[in-house]
Formats: structure tokens, C-alpha cells, sequence
């Protein structure tokens, strides 16, 4: 058992320093001798749990996708039960939702993916798949289960949870040059306040 769990934490190991290095260099530039040094492992414990440079960068990108997703699913939980004035909630998610989507980690992953798709085309499924989808699906079902609490009129989910991300995220890619510019929480707030007043008009009911 302690061999295996040893393993397991080699291999993510492996995995966040790879992450780290891509990051850091692009993936030409990137060499799997710093990956190990960034991992505090030998080059060939690199080999041996991946085979080659291009297999390490597609796991690596996949496992910084999953648990970007599961920190972005964490962020719903207040949806859950939410405050009698529903505004404060959406805006204590989306407050979550904007500093996990600016954070280091994810900047990092959608600029690799960005300089990357020509290469690994296949990477467009794999993130997005570990991503926006999944994101979108759960709050999809949140905002459905708050619509039947009458705390939203009817409509449709999938749409609703779309235009809330995309009143959130899209004033990002100008506000933080696609994500080459760090930006303060006071404006995230700002930001946050916004599209919620915005959601709110379209897909609030009376009350709200």
C-alpha cells in the first residue's frame, strides 16, 4: 500500500512540476531534465511514469484542468442554499468564480492552450471537457434548482449558466491582457456587481 501511495505522489509530483516548467518555457522550449529537477525526481523516474515529452504535456495539462474544475465546482456550493437576498450569493460565487479564473494556474493553462491547439488539437476536448462544460452543466443544475425555489423565473439553464459565466469572464481578456496583467480584488468585485445586476435584470424575478 505504501509503495502504490508512493507512487501516486511521484507521479502527481511529475505531473505539477511539468505543469510548472510548460508554463514557465512553452512546451519547445521546455526540457524533461528540468521538469525533474522541478519535480525533485531522476529524469528517468519521468520516463519511467510517462513515456515521452508530448505524453507528459497532455497529462499535465489534463490534471491542471481537473482541479482547476474541482476548485471552480467548490465555488458553487453557496448556490446551494443561498442567502434570502439571491443578489449576495451570485455575487459571493462569482466573486469565487473571477479569482480562480484570474489566478496564476489558470492564466497559465489557457495561454498554453492558446500557443499549443495547432500541435495538440486534441487538447481543446480534454480541457474543455475537464472545464467550461462540466462548469457550466453544474451551474446549469444550481440555477435550475433556484428557479424551482422560485428565486429565478423559468427559463432555460443551460442558457442561464452560460450568460452568467460569460457576463463574468468576458470583460477579463481586455482587463487582464489576456492574462499577462494581474488585476485587484476592488475590480473583481467590480466586475462581479456588475454582471450579477446584469443576470439578475434578465433572469431574476420580481422580487429580485
Amino acid at each position: 500500500m505504501a509503495s502504490s501511495r508512493g507512487r501516486i505522489d511521484k507521479r502527481q509530483a511529475i505531473l505539477d512540476g511539468a505543469f510548472t516548467v510548460f508554463a514557465r518555457q512553452g512546451y519547445a522550449q521546455a526540457c524533461v531534465q528540468e521538469i525533474a529537477n522541478e519535480a525533485g525526481v531522476a529524469k528517468p523516474t519521468v520516463y519511467n511514469h510517462l513515456n515521452d515529452k508530448a505524453t507528459l504535456f497532455r497529462h499535465a495539462m489534463q490534471a491542471a484542468a481537473q482541479t482547476a474544475l474541482h476548485q471552480r465546482l467548490a465555488a458553487l456550493e453557496p448556490l446551494a442554499d443561498p442567502d434570502p437576498d439571491l443578489r449576495v450569493t451570485l455575487e459571493d460565487v462569482g466573486h469565487r468564480l473571477l479569482r480562480l479564473h484570474t489566478d496564476d494556474r489558470s492564466c497559465a493553462l489557457r495561454r498554453l492552450l492558446y500557443s499549443e491547439i495547432t500541435q495538440f488539437p486534441d487538447f481543446l476536448d480534454i480541457v474543455t471537457e475537464s472545464g467550461p462544460h462540466r462548469l457550466n452543466q453544474a451551474l446549469a443544475d444550481r440555477l435550475a434548482r433556484l428557479t424551482l425555489a422560485g428565486h429565478l423565473r423559468a427559463t432555460d439553464p443551460d442558457q442561464a449558466a452560460e450568460q452568467f459565466m460569460a457576463l463574468l469572464t468576458g470583460p477579463l481578456e481586455a482587463r487582464t491582457r489576456m492574462g499577462t496583467r494581474q488585476i485587484g480584488d476592488a475590480e473583481l468585485h467590480e466586475i462581479t456587481r456588475a454582471a450579477v445586476r446584469t443576470f439578475l435584470h434578465a433572469f431574476g424575478t420580481a422580487d429580485a
